[in-house]
């Protein structure tokens, strides 16, 4: 199957590409449209050809009023007008807005884009799926841009004092979850209005829960985590926090008998394991949709390795049992640890949860591109 996704840069277009490469059961030929390659006639019409599935999550959400309403409409007739020309006979998905009825510039420009994929497939015998989404946010997004949670996290991750609007709502969904539905709804030749479901609160109470778990974190205490959504809203807060706040060093109380630190203080447990590893190993090559992960070097030394995925540039974390700093290993960024010393490196490693092996939550995939 050729699935097309425009948008390739944005927050959902990025969820959906890191969703289909990790699921090595289904046989998908990807292709990733940026805004480049849809300005473009001939890599646009190249792309299409022979696409099975077409999910189009490129939009507009700020600029100024006449470019939001015009230009999301636009981007749909360039879509169409191009599918014409490739003379291709597939699924569309439309990544539309719960805010498509209101009468705003960018409503009205989402609607109207609606309205032209609905008469493109009627007029082809095409699948068409108009998926309503609420609130997005997650990993990879542009604060003051998608999202006011992405907005919040910035801020705090930078010192910042979030501004909020305590009268706002929201419904939140992360971006993670929609992707999942979109690949169902392909698998399932789902046609017509999907509307996905978030989770209702308040601007207030989202920012109020953000600023909580800032608080907690940076004074070493890994907030309740239990709650899937906190565990989004977490996972995104310490995306914008990443790399900047790690490692961060440990307090360390000495005496005649020795020395004691706090490696972990968590609020709903999780599962903390020891390794040891021979000098010159390397250990991990993987990464996590989900899991909050702890690498803490209790004896000897190493470089923890981190890559963001998509992306070629590492981050290096050189670490010491002398020292004892914690780093903490972001969602969808692949790592590893390597023993850099001449004795033997001792580990501890804790997750969040308890290690299920129907779910590992663990992708394989090397830092480093050799």
């Amino acid at each position: 199957m050729k699935i097309v996704v425009t948008g390739a840069r944005g927050l959902l277009g990025r969820h959906l590409h890191l969703l289909l490469r990790s699921k090595k059961s289904v046989d998908v030929d990807l292709v990733m449209v940026d805004r480049e390659s849809f300005n473009d006639d001939h890599e646009l019409a190249q792309a299409l050809v022979g696409a099975d599935a077409v999910v189009h999550c490129a939009g507009i959400n700020r600029d100024e009023d006449d470019v939001i309403e015009l230009g999301n409409r636009q981007l749909a007739e360039r879509l169409t007008e191009n599918l014409n020309q490739t003379g291709t006979r597939l699924h569309l998905l439309y990544a539309n807005s719960t805010q498509r009825e209101r009468d705003t510039p960018y409503g009205r420009g989402k609607r109207a884009a609606h309205h032209v994929f609905a008469e493109w497939a009627e007029a082809h015998e095409a699948l068409y799926t108009e998926l309503v989404l609420p609130h997005l946010f997650g990993e990879g997004g542009r604060p003051y841009y998608n999202s006011a949670v992405l907005t919040f996290c910035h801020q705090l991750a930078n010192g910042e004092e979030p501004t909020i609007n305590g009268s706002g709502q929201l419904e939140l969904l992360h971006a993670q979850d929609v992707a999942a539905e979109i690949l169902a709804a392909i698998e399932k030749a789902h046609t017509g209005e999907l509307r996905l479901q978030g989770r209702g609160m308040s601007v207030a109470t989202a920012a109020g829960k953000l600023i909580d778990m800032h608080r907690s974190y940076t004074t070493g205490i890994i907030p309740d985590l239990r709650d899937p959504v906190d565990l989004q809203l977490f996972n995104t807060l310490r995306s914008f926090m990443y790399p900047a706040f790690y490692p961060q060093t440990l307090k360390v109380h000495s005496d005649e008998r020795g020395a004691l630190f706090e490696g972990i203080k968590n609020r709903n447990g999780g599962q903390a394991f020891f390794s040891t590893t021979k000098p010159g190993v390397t250990r991990g090559n993987h990464y996590h949709f989900n899991k909050v992960e702890r690498f803490l070097v209790l004896k000897g030394q190493a470089v923890i390795r981190i890559r963001r995925l998509l992306d070629d540039k590492v981050e290096e974390f050189h670490v010491s049992g002398e020292k004892p700093a914690y780093v903490d290993m972001p969602t969808l960024h692949t790592h590893s640890i390597t023993n850099t010393g001449e004795e033997e490196l001792l580990t501890m490693f804790w997750s969040h949860e308890l290690f299920d092996p129907d779910n590992p939550d663990t992708y394989f995939e090397p830092v480093l591109n050799q």
